[in-house]
């Protein structure tokens, strides 16, 4: 009941005051433009506040999805320096993720999909049953996975918040710190040099997914003609 208390009033605000129907839009703008100098110039305006409204952003994104958390952890690391704006995105999606999994917990799946994508939460859900309790690991560790989707998802399963919460700390750290070293030193032209380190980035993760997921069916066939063996005998 709380929860959709503050949604019901959150979307009563938006449209019953001005001002802040304003910050809800130039939010989105930021997003929208797709380059994190935005993200960060709507960040840097609150002064002494600059850190807890990047704060609460991270928190928003991760219940709307389809925002990108990276250009608010590359703005961070232009802020206030690559150590400090990678405490500040790690720390901020840890809550963004315990948000999501909660609301999926008490509020359900209907809910979830109406805040993130139906298609996108079956394909995770298959992900989850292929992969089974390595699954939030292993998706933390994927750059091209939505990080909500998969608070989400966990949130709607028997996984305790512990584990979830263990995984997802683990999982997101070496993106975080790899994405606010590159960002403490991002200007105008090095966004050529950071695509090319996401892409092999992620690259590199797939590989080593394929290979699990390889090995993982090898395992299978070899262990079914045994089953059958069995079954003649």
């Amino acid at each position: 009941m709380i929860l959709l208390l503050l949604f019901a009033g959150a979307i009563a605000a938006y449209f019953l005051h001005p001002a802040y129907r304003g910050i809800i839009d130039s939010i989105f703008a930021a997003f929208a433009s797709g380059d994190f100098a935005a993200v960060r110039s709507f960040v840097e305006r609150y002064g002494p506040m600059a850190a807890a409204v990047s704060f609460f952003l991270m928190v928003f994104q991760s219940v709307m999805a389809p925002l990108p958390a990276f250009l608010i952890t590359f703005a961070n690391a232009n802020l206030f320096g690559w150590w400090r704006g990678a405490i500040l995105s790690w720390s901020s999606a840890m809550a963004g993720a315990a948000v999501c999994f909660h609301i999926a917990r008490i509020l359900g799946r209907d809910v979830v999909e109406r805040l993130s994508s139906r298609t996108a939460l079956r394909s995770i859900d298959a992900f989850f049953e292929r992969h089974g309790t390595q699954s939030v690991l292993i998706a933390r560790l994927l750059p091209f996975v939505s990080f909500d989707i998969v608070s989400y998802a966990a949130g709607l399963t028997s996984m305790t918040f512990r584990s979830f919460f263990i995984a997802t700390g683990v999982g997101q750290l070496p993106a975080t710190i790899v994405y606010s070293y590159v960002g403490g030193m991002l200007t105008g032209g090095a966004k050529l040099m950071v695509t090319g380190l996401l892409i092999l980035f992620a690259l590199s993760i797939l590989i080593v997914l394929l290979k699990q997921v390889y090995a993982e069916r090898k395992k299978r066939a070899t262990q079914t003609p045994c089953r059958d063996d069995t079954a003649n005998l």
